[in-house]
């Protein structure tokens, strides 16, 4: 796919999108310290040009960031070569352009929430967020030559139309420690949570299915446990899968209620929740006693997946409802 113009249409509408004037604002401030700090001969640290950023990191490493320099967004999966290739570009075109853009770079198979957020269809998929508002650049592995055709409409945007300007900086250079307070001990239900985390960002899906249900027998309310529990059992149920042969397989036989979960399986994995979840409540409507309660559970622990307050949930919630009473 070509890289698209940059004339800001298609926004995704984020929680946290800033309005144009106080990205202005809080740009203009942030250029004011500076120059203050350099009157004062102090050096204000330089933030690294790339990073990798998660669902914790989000808010911080790039909604906030945002307000300051554009923040370019590539989302990859070691299983696509093409998205490395791609990253080993950005990351060589963000030391040229020296800091009038950062790259964070976000695996899409440890970050399943940011991958709907931005309704992914696939990978390499880039994105850019300017004060707050994201935008689609381009998908798949363009030329150089057109990315950097984009990425000069993007710095052109975020100065013209937010009063963003990067600092330029040098490659490679990282933020002075700040004096911050001692953390306070993790509690042991964090230490677990944890360990949950490292175990499926490491792709361990096994072990992190086994941790999130230990956090959860501790813990059975437990909100970022269940979502986790979810999200790598979603990931495992697809691992290995022969996406194709299970579509097809899917297609030829609605009634194959196995068929029909595990394609909706690789719906969501996609980022197709419409689909996966138009599936599911599909199947519901044609099948009666276990295999239905089969088909019903599926589609609450992909409702888990995605979230309660999406509004795709709370369609498919609609539908689901319809469909049993």
């Amino acid at each position: 796919m070509q890289p698209r113009n940059m004339s800001m249409s298609g926004v995704v509408d984020l929680a946290a999108v800033k309005a144009a004037s106080e990205a202005k604002a809080k740009a203009e401030q942030a250029r004011a310290q500076r120059q203050e700090a350099g009157a004062a001969g102090a050096a204000a640290p330089a933030s690294p040009l790339v990073i990798e950023v998660t669902e914790a990191t989000f808010e911080s490493d790039v909604l906030q960031r945002s307000t300051e320099v554009p923040v370019v967004i590539s989302f990859w999966a070691d299983q696509a070569e093409q998205s490395k290739q791609l990253n080993t570009v950005l990351e060589r075109l963000a030391g040229e352009y020296r800091g009038r853009f950062v790259l964070a770079t976000a695996d899409v198979y440890a970050n399943q929430l940011l991958f709907q957020q931005f309704q992914v269809q696939g990978v390499p998929a880039v994105f850019a967020v300017i004060a707050g508002q994201a935008m689609p650049l381009f998908q798949g592995l363009a030329p150089e030559d057109q990315i950097t055709e984009v990425l000069d409409q993007l710095v052109a945007v975020a100065e013209q139309r937010f009063g963003i300007v990067g600092e330029e900086v040098e490659p490679g250079a990282a933020p002075e420690p700040a004096d911050t307070p001692p953390p306070r001990p993790a509690t042991p239900q964090e230490l677990a949570l944890g360990a949950a985390h490292d175990a499926l960002d490491a792709g361990d899906l096994s072990g992190a299915i086994q941790a999130y249900r230990n956090v959860l027998a501790d813990e059975p309310a437990n909100t970022e446990a269940k979502l986790g529990l979810a999200q790598a059992e979603l990931l495992s149920r697809v691992q290995g899968v022969d996406a194709g042969a299970a579509r097809q397989a899917a297609a030829d036989a609605p009634g194959d209620v196995q068929a029909q979960l595990t394609a909706a399986d690789l719906d969501l994995v996609g980022g197709h929740v419409e689909d996966a979840f138009g599936r599911l409540v599909d199947t519901v409507r044609r099948t009666a006693g276990d295999d239905r309660d089969a088909v019903r559970l599926r589609l609450l622990e992909l409702f888990e997946v995605v979230g309660p307050d999406d509004p795709r949930v709370v369609s498919a919630r609609t539908a689901l409802a319809r469909v049993l009473f």
